[in-house]
């Protein structure tokens, strides 16, 4: 049986782009079960309030919510367990020394199948305080006001 080939994204996490400030993006692997890969393949992933650390030199997602496979009996595992996050080590100690110092954080943005691989798209992040929010609202809101009178323009 020939492998996929291309990227496939699973799951997005569009609340983390509206709290915080993305300035790098990372890609890493994520260590799954079997049960795990066929409900995200399902599409019942959600990525929302999730989150990373780095506990003994390995980076961990928590609040990744992988609902059980329907067909999966006894091999289910929990769907809230922190996931293993897989990375170079030198990246690792390199994201761990920018958390500590700039006070920045580690977020999943999405999760998607890379050539029938399983890959998480972290992104290190600043949040955004309540005026920034607003000010990207208002930048979005004027930008879908202009569209709108082009379209009814022609």
């Amino acid at each position: 049986m020939p492998r996929e080939k291309g990227t496939k994204q699973a799951a997005a996490n569009r609340k983390a782009l509206h709290d915080y400030f993305v300035l790098e993006r990372y890609e890493a692997g994520v260590e799954l079960f079997g049960t795990e890969v066929k409900s995200i393949r399902a599409g019942t992933v959600n990525l929302k309030d999730s989150f990373c650390t780095v506990k003994n030199g390995e980076l961990f997602a928590h609040g990744i919510h992988i609902s059980p496979y329907t067909h999966g009996s006894y091999y289910n595992k929990d769907p809230d367990r922190p996931k293993r996050l897989l990375m170079h080590k030198k990246e690792i100690r390199k994201l761990h020394a920018r958390i500590q110092q700039d006070g920045l954080t580690l977020i999943p943005l999405s999760l998607y199948f890379k050539d029938s691989r399983v890959k998480v798209e972290v992104g290190l992040c600043k949040g955004k305080k309540l005026y920034d929010k607003r000010e990207a609202d208002a930048v979005r809101s004027a930008r879908r006001d202009m569209d709108r009178a082009i379209k009814e323009r022609y």
